[in-house]
């Protein structure tokens, strides 16, 4: 029996995600994968849903489909602390990372 291989969804791909900057990310969670684990922590999906900013082409169907696709995990919970407050500096630089495709 062969286990699925796993594969953890840190903010910058989930802002990826919700940017539309990266078409590896955006199938792996569309198409919801039979043979991969996908997986985040609220910590994760708060820093990629804080980074977006109102002029960005974000729509709510893609976390609705992250929803669906992606195991959420408490940080809370498996870290044993509470979940840093986001930054600016944060915010920028998850915004450089997952914008550099774009604007290519």
């Amino acid at each position: 029996m062969n286990q699925k291989k796993t594969l953890y969804l840190k903010a910058e791909a989930i802002l990826k995600f919700f940017l539309d900057a990266d078409d590896e990310i955006d199938t792996l969670i569309k198409c919801k994968s039979t043979e991969v684990n996908l997986l985040t922590y609220d910590f994760d999906l708060y820093q990629a849903l804080g980074s977006l900013k109102p002029q960005d082409a974000y729509q709510q169907a893609k976390l609705i489909k992250l929803l669906e696709a992606v195991d959420v995990l408490s940080y809370r919970k498996n870290f044993n602390t509470e979940k840093p407050v986001l930054t600016d500096e944060r915010v920028d630089e998850l915004r450089k990372t997952a914008l550099i495709k774009v604007q290519k």
